[in-house]
């Protein structure tokens, strides 16, 4: 099943296409190398294409939930031709305690599979953009990549899309997930909200990452531990702005990360 990120962009009039420019910010240069994969044409008329940065030895980047101290990545598909919706597949991530601190990413490489719906068929897709990224070595550095690529229709199979895919997360159905309840209550500054999952162990010491699926809301790190087949998992929610909010427990978004592998779990219902 993919895991995905969609993102509706208006559709342009076609026009001649410049060759492949993909580089770092200046504020990167020297420590990640960016390349757009191409992987063809999907039975179901999309492009599949990817995203690989290479990292300099030693350096890191992070997860679309990157932890307390991490830097979340974003995207920009402004300048994009004919393409009408863009899906992320993420690949499941590394957990890195540095001081104390946990976060999430990936070390040395990261091909970030991308599928491409074209707004009209039969039409040359250009896809364009940015991605802002933070690297971390000793140091962080929050800086961007951009990328301009006409995707290639008669691409075959790519091998390192093919793989990335394949590490995606399990789903809750393939992971033998038998129910997800959470509870809300409120706190002094937010939300808590406690995940109870029925399923096997993922292996090893569980994390469990919740995310509340509205951008206006930040979750603080969870607090996991397993009773029996139960794991069980807690966060606060907290609106940037302040105030009062609601929560749609269909929107959360909760993903497991064991030693064996990972589980990608979405919505919970009333606890």
């Amino acid at each position: 099943m993919l895991k995905s990120i969609a993102f509706t962009l208006a559709a342009c009039a076609a026009l001649v296409f410049p060759s492949t420019d993909v580089r770092a910010g200046s504020e990167l240069d020297g420590l990640v190398q960016v390349e757009v994969l191409d992987g063809g044409m999907t039975r179901d008329g999309t492009y599949m294409t990817a995203l690989r940065l290479t990292l300099s030895q030693g350096w890191k980047t992070y997860w679309r939930a990157p932890g307390d101290a991490g830097i979340p990545p974003s995207f920009n598909w402004r300048g994009s031709r004919n393409v009408g919706a863009v899906a992320i597949t993420w690949p499941e991530p590394e957990v890195f305690l540095t001081n104390g601190l946990r976060t999430i990413g990936y070390s040395n490489e990261l091909v970030l599979p991308v599928e491409v719906t074209p707004s009209k068929d039969g039409t040359p897709v250009r896809l364009k953009g940015r991605m802002d990224i933070g690297l971390c070595s000793d140091v962080c550095i929050p800086g961007s990549v951009d990328f301009d690529h006409r995707l290639d229709a008669g691409a075959g199979r790519n091998p390192a899309i093919v793989a990335a895919m394949a590490q995606r997360p399990y789903t809750a159905s393939e992971a033998g997930v038998k129910s997800t309840t959470c509870t809300l209550s409120p706190t002094p500054d937010g939300m808590r909200v406690e995940a109870r999952i029925t399923m096997p162990s993922a292996g090893g010491t569980e994390i469990a990452v919740i995310e509340p699926g509205d951008p206006r809301l930040w979750a603080a790190e969870s607090a996991t531990h397993r009773a029996g087949n139960v794991l069980v998992t807690s966060t606060e929610l907290i609106r940037d702005t302040g105030g009062s909010f609601a929560i749609d427990r269909s929107q959360i978004r909760i993903t497991v990360l064991g030693k064996s592998h990972s589980v990608d779990i979405r919505g919970c219902s009333a606890g």
